[in-house]
């Protein structure tokens, strides 16, 4: 006689199927906050005639930083 075991496979499948989804969702990599526009890009500033913003001259270094150099 073939062993049975103990859970019935609809019982299993479904926890299965649960586990894969709790894992998929746990570790999905998109994260569409890093995604989304930050502002106007070249072409249109291009387009309407504005210059690009100029760059911060006032960069801090991190203490890290400092301590190191």
């Amino acid at each position: 006689m073939p062993k049975s075991s103990a859970v019935p496979p609809n019982v299993r499948r479904s926890i299965i199927a649960i586990w894969r989804t709790l894992t998929r969702d746990l570790s999905d990599p998109y994260r569409p906050e890093l995604h989304y526009m930050r502002g106007p890009g070249p072409k249109w500033r291009e387009k309407h005639g504005e210059p690009a913003p100029m760059p911060a001259d006032d960069v801090s270094l991190s203490p890290m930083t400092e301590v190191a150099a």
